[in-house]
């Protein structure tokens, strides 16, 4: 069964599950995903080792990357039962703050986190790719999320989105020959609007990632939380000081506590928490 890719006009998107993170006006506006299932056992799928290798072989061969600091400390666990394992590798590079992996692997599924984050000094788009497989279902979702809004933003909508709608499965390979050809940013303000924008998204997945119940579930909740904050989305604690309420104050319910309805995964749009023209509709 071959993947099944659709589009949508309210926004630029090919997509089966929706961003979770809206841009900078608390719309869903990013470019992803593709979604096949099947019957198939896990020990049947592709190896995600094996795509984690092949990228960075394709980063390589753009730019220069040396192993990042992180690596030290975050590289392999086993999961609290030892029925599962976790496998972790990252890097930097000239225009590239972290590109980084998680690989999770037990009896009954495998799960890929691959990410990568480009230095402040660049506006380019974060890159994700996201799969999982269990014994029913195989997920894979391609994603690049605008630092900044592509919406109100025609001249960066322009700049990096406009050309990208069209090529599908390329994202990574388009996304590499926009890191290469984009500028280093001298402007002060907008390097530290490019950072605050970064440390917003770093600041919505550390509170609203659907894989923290997973992770919780193989390494206790200190060691996930350690892992959220420290390695898959590193800088939500340097980048910027902001809490989520201070990004995302519509979130935060009377008494104090967030509003869940933002967890949502796999939904369609209407059910998310905003509509289509990005308008919060959550309670």
């Amino acid at each position: 069964m071959g993947f099944r890719i659709s589009g949508s006009s309210s926004s630029s998107c090919f997509c089966l599950q929706r961003t979770l993170l809206p841009p900078l006006t608390a719309i869903a506006t990013s470019t992803r995903g593709f979604k096949r299932r099947s019957n198939c056992i896990p020990s049947c799928s592709v190896s995600y080792r094996k795509f984690v290798e092949f990228a960075l072989d394709e980063t390589t061969l753009h730019t220069h990357l040396i192993p990042s600091p992180l690596q030290e400390k975050y590289n392999f666990m086993n999961s609290k039962d030892g029925k599962g394992t976790l496998s972790m590798l990252s890097f930097e590079g000239a225009k590239i703050r972290l590109l980084r992996s998680l690989i999770i692997e037990t009896e009954t599924m495998q799960v890929l986190d691959f990410t990568v984050f480009p230095k402040a000094e660049y506006d380019i788009p974060i890159f994700c790719a996201n799969f999982f497989t269990s014994a029913k279902t195989n997920i894979v979702v391609l994603d690049l999320n605008p630092l900044h809004d592509i919406i109100n933003q025609h001249e960066y909508k322009e700049k990096y989105f406009k050309s990208l709608i069209p090529l599908g499965l390329k994202y990574a390979e388009v996304w590499l020959k926009l890191i290469c050809k984009a500028d280093k940013e001298t402007d002060e303000s907008q390097i530290f609007h490019n950072l605050e924008a970064q440390h917003r998204y770093l600041t919505w997945r550390v509170e609203k990632d659907p894989g923290q119940g997973v992770l919780k579930k193989l390494i206790g909740d200190t060691l996930a939380k350690d892992m959220l904050r420290s390695f898959l989305f590193n800088g939500v604690d340097e980048l910027g000081s902001k809490t989520f309420n201070d990004y995302f104050p519509r979130y935060c319910c009377q008494e104090g506590t967030l509003n869940k309805k933002g967890n949502v995964i796999g939904k369609s749009f209407e059910n998310r928490p905003w509509n289509a023209r990005g308008e919060f509709i959550g309670e």
